[in-house]
């Protein structure tokens, strides 16, 4: 049950959800967003996707007197000439009486208006996803990745129902490491938690060579699919597992695809930043005894001045973060090429906020922007824009709650 709610607040952000238990115990999944998404608009069954059962009960409703009305006023997105070619088509009279239908003929026409297809696609206005924002807000509420993309697949329809795919992959935080990829899958913001093997999601995430996006075994990864439509495809009546249909299957697979490209170039850039980081801790290991030997064999009284070449500068240690942002001392930037952040939350329950900013010509500007260290995580990245002087801000995420903040900063010359 605690999982099902765990998921259900993952995709509703914005609802509050209180659960009790038999033992009295109280576990709340708290909104993390005002906003909701826009409601569905009520629409029309489009040709395509009509059944004799629903063809029948249309025909006993309507008060129209002709095929032509009748086809323009209870069909989605059927208008005049639309309705006469298909009329053409399925070789019946404009003026034809749909009361009169026999039952053979209502067959007949369910099947001509399945193989029209001169009809327009589904209006998706029918549907309601999740949104991308929606989406984002919801896996960092529950999951608190260390990366995390999302893509929404553009309208598209399947036997005359329309459907949005939503797709997200997350990376590290909470995201169990089970040996496998964790799949999360959704059918109109509905948790579906059994029959995985089954699903057309589970298929294609297993048709996708991982390594080929950097991905190993026993990586923290997590992939989130939403099905957003007017009828999905279940293969069962439980509803727990959804049918392998082509085009749903095409909108998974590139929204899977679009999301770990994003996570390659992540983790393409987490190494190159690794890479540089054991660089330049070498080079602060040695540099300075390889000037110091270098001044002995030339004779030299005094040691030359490396910090010309890399310099290390601890600009906070143990520092107790406020609610307000406080700035750590200026670095001078001037004359090194590469310069790379390292700050560490040294607090056991405590969360912080710090971004970089630093001077660029004659105005001060954000260089990374806002982000949030957990308790006891660490943070590396470089500066990918240059500046003449920078400067490391760090504040608490919540009021009288301190964190306990280190923070170095690298140079590097070319």
């Amino acid at each position: 049950i605690l999982e099902y709610l765990k998921l259900t607040a993952m995709v509703n952000p914005y609802a509050n959800i209180t659960f009790v238990d038999p033992k009295g115990r109280l576990y709340l999944f708290e909104r993390k967003s005002e906003r909701v998404p826009p409601p569905p608009k009520e629409t029309l069954p489009h040709p395509h996707g009509v059944d004799v059962e629903t063809l029948q009960r249309i025909i006993r409703t309507t008060t129209c007197t002709n095929m032509l009305d009748f086809m323009k006023e209870h069909f989605h997105r059927v208008g005049e000439q639309t309705a006469r070619q298909f009329l053409k088509y399925a070789n019946i009279d404009e003026s034809l009486n749909p009361k009169s239908l026999r039952p053979d003929d209502i067959v007949e026409l369910v099947r001509a208006m399945k193989n029209f297809e001169e009809f327009l696609p589904p209006d998706a206005s029918c549907l309601s996803p999740i949104g991308e924002d929606l989406m984002r807000t919801g896996i960092l509420k529950e999951l608190e990745p260390r990366f995390m993309a999302v893509s929404q697949r553009k309208p598209s329809a399947y036997s005359g129902h329309p459907f949005i795919v939503e797709v997200a992959i997350a990376y590290g935080g909470k995201v169990p490491s089970k040996g496998d990829i964790v799949l999360y899958r959704f059918a109109n913001k509905i948790p579906l938690m059994y029959d995985e093997s089954g699903d057309v999601s589970w298929k294609v995430l297993r048709s996708i060579n991982w390594r080929r996006y950097g991905v190993s075994p026993g990586m923290p990864i997590a992939v989130i699919v939403h099905i957003c439509s007017t009828k999905i495809p279940y293969k069962t009546v439980g509803k727990e597992l959804i049918a392998d249909i082509p085009e749903i299957s095409r909108e998974i697979m590139n929204g899977v695809r679009e999301v770990a490209r994003r996570l390659r170039a992540y983790l393409m850039r987490r190494r190159h930043i690794e890479r540089q980081r054991r660089r330049l801790n070498i080079f602060s290991r040695y540099l300075p005894k390889i000037a110091s030997f270098s001044a002995n064999l030339a004779g030299l009284g005094q040691m030359p001045d490396v910090n010309r070449l890399y310099k290390r500068e601890v600009v906070f240690k143990d520092f107790r973060t406020a609610d307000e942002y406080r700035e750590s001392k200026p670095f001078d930037a001037r004359q090194y090429r590469t310069i790379l952040i390292m700050a560490k939350n040294k607090h056991e329950d405590n969360s912080v906020i710090m971004r970089v900013v630093g001077r660029v010509g004659s105005k001060w500007k954000v260089l990374i922007p806002e982000v949030t260290l957990e308790a006891g995580s660490e943070f590396y990245e470089m500066l990918t824009k240059r500046a003449s002087v920078v400067k490391i801000q760090v504040r608490s995420v919540s009021k009288n709650n301190p964190g306990l903040f280190d923070a170095i900063i690298d140079g590097l010359s070319e």
